[in-house]
């Protein structure tokens, strides 16, 4: 059977495996409102189907996702933007059966949240990531809900802290990813060998397993979502943010950065 959900996210279920694609390649998959709904209403859609045993988070385009959509930001009213994010990351995590991000490009901030907050991810080597909030005045607050039960501290103090890009293998290396391949063909293959093991499982032994494997990031989210909320709304609503964003829309350095 195969369904088709039409807008900003993609949905198809077939033998067993639920796609969802995120399909926004003009701002880059940015995790507008209108596509954050989207999505929400993707996965429980695809929860409530007893025969998926999988789902498949990916995307159209050579972005992923580009974290939050600086044009609504710039508009204010972060506040609800930073609980529709948490509710994504919940419902990820809490999703019955395994999520796996399948990367055929780049990933930026909030992104990396959903690949985070994936049980499984896998991307091509020479993809790159960043967490880009700190130099626009922000912090990854919501996502690092998700991002710090995966990543090696040292990394999470260097990549957060200083905004660096990084690569597919070192972020298969420090724990963000599960896998990068050499090639986005060999990803594809990767994936698919994945997804022909998780056929071979029963429901009950995935949702029962995957309530193990995911819960202290359950946890993490339910004790400390409100106070990043929180925090988001605050920064986002800053001077020092409205600054950043507006330096990143004008392709100028932010008045705050200095020459070595």
């Amino acid at each position: 059977m195969t369904e088709q959900t039409p807008g900003l996210v993609a949905t198809d279920i077939e033998a067993g495996i639920a796609t969802l694609t995120l399909d926004s390649p003009g701002n880059r998959n940015a995790l507008s409102a209108s596509l954050v709904e989207q999505l929400l209403a993707g996965l429980d859609h695809v929860a409530a189907d007893e025969s998926v045993r999988a789902v498949v988070l990916t995307h159209t385009g050579p972005t992923f996702c580009a974290g939050a959509d600086l044009k609504e930001a710039a508009d204010g009213g972060m506040r609800q933007g930073a609980e529709a994010l948490l509710e994504l990351l919940r419902k990820i995590v809490e999703t019955p059966v395994p999520v796996i991000a399948h990367l055929k490009g780049n990933a930026r901030a909030g992104g990396i949240g959903l690949i985070a907050a994936a049980d499984m991810a896998v991307a091509p080597a020479d993809t790159t990531f960043s967490f880009s909030e700190v130099r626009l005045g922000l912090a990854p607050a919501i996502i690092s809900l998700a991002v710090l039960p995966r990543l090696d501290e040292r990394a999470a103090g260097r990549y957060f802290l200083t905004g660096e890009t990084f690569d597919g293998a070192t972020a298969a290396d420090i724990g963000l990813l599960t896998e990068a391949p050499d090639s986005a063909q060999a990803t594809d293959e990767r994936v698919a060998e994945l997804l022909a093991t998780l056929r071979l499982c029963s429901r009950q032994g995935l949702t029962e397993s995957k309530k193990l494997t995911a819960a202290r990031t359950r946890r993490t989210i339910e004790e400390r979502g409100a106070e990043m909320v929180r925090l988001s709304a605050d920064l986002f609503a800053s001077e020092e943010a409205a600054e950043g964003m507006r330096a990143f829309r004008e392709r100028r350095p932010p008045r705050w950065a200095l020459n070595s």
